[in-house]
């Protein structure tokens, strides 16, 4: 599935100084609006939880932040130790949860041997691992997954999506890497390959079969301003990239909303009755 033709098209640029301001704010208000004083992450060592992890650091200072590093057997050393530079540079608290037997203790006993599967379980057992620390300590769990693979659908339903706050969702991952320059995320970081880190060799990219700054240029025509077909293709993008893209968009719906819920009484979680509109109840 080719891009482009030309590749000539760019994002607009973004206010990143404005943008850090809204950030921070949006989780300061998020977890003291919901009775909490701290917030965890999973801290992958890739640029969305550095990210993250230092828009948190800012919101709620680093000592009510924790990471949690959290690696199987199978992934590298390198994640572990970006993991730690940014413990590092944010000065954020850390624990490490080793996952492996979670992971290999029920692929073992569900007979499971397909990369996805075990990447979906590796996804849900960090879920866990987090959102125990979360009870445990009385915090909110921070989202890490940007807008170009929550618009792909590239991501595990209660895995990675999961979350009670999540800053970073409606940015691109053109824009993370800009955001993470101006935040001063480790450069190894911000430069590496993106992955999820679920088997060696796993990248992002190539399990899509197209580059994050490709996908981002076509979703912000398409999504955000709403371009025809025609503009499209005149923007230099081939009609099999567009429709393959658009294809993921309409597919992957059911990642991006709440468990639908029957409507029966008067007022429904969701669909009539919504937080915040209806503090007031």
């Amino acid at each position: 599935m080719e891009p482009t033709t030309s590749g000539t098209y760019r994002l607009p640029p973004l206010r990143m100084g404005s943008v850090f301001d809204l950030l921070v704010r949006f989780i300061k208000d998020g977890v003291t609006n919901s009775g909490f004083t701290r917030a965890v992450l999973g801290l992958s060592g890739g640029v969305d939880s550095a990210v993250v992890a230092a828009l948190a650091a800012n919101a709620l200072g680093p000592e009510n932040v924790l990471g949690i590093l959290m690696p199987h057997r199978q992934s590298s050393a390198a994640a572990t130790d970006d993991a730690l530079a940014v413990v590092g540079a944010t000065g954020i608290r850390h624990e490490k949860v080793d996952i492996t037997p979670i992971v290999d203790g029920f692929l073992e006993a569900a007979g499971a041997t397909e990369r996805v599967r075990s990447g979906n379980v590796m996804a849900r057992a960090r879920m866990i691992v987090l959102y125990d620390r979360s009870a445990r300590d009385a915090s909110l769990v921070l989202g890490t997954s940007n807008k170009t693979e929550i618009m792909l659908g590239y991501g595990t339903l209660h895995g990675d999506l999961a979350s009670a706050l999540n800053p970073i969702g409606d940015l691109y991952k053109t824009y993370l890497w800009q955001l993470a320059e101006h935040l001063g995320v480790p450069e190894r970081i911000v430069r590496k390959a993106p992955t999820a880190d679920l088997w060696e060799g796993q990248t992002d990219e190539a399990e899509l079969g197209f580059t994050y700054r490709e996908a981002d240029r076509l979703l912000y025509l398409m999504v955000d301003e709403r371009r025809s077909d025609e503009e499209l293709a005149a923007a230099g993008f081939s009609p099999e990239f567009v429709a393959g893209v658009r294809d993921r968009v309409r597919r992957f719906q059911f990642k991006r909303q709440p468990p639908v819920i029957a409507k029966v009484g008067q007022r429904t979680v969701n669909v009539d009755f919504r937080y915040p509109r209806d503090w007031g109840l």
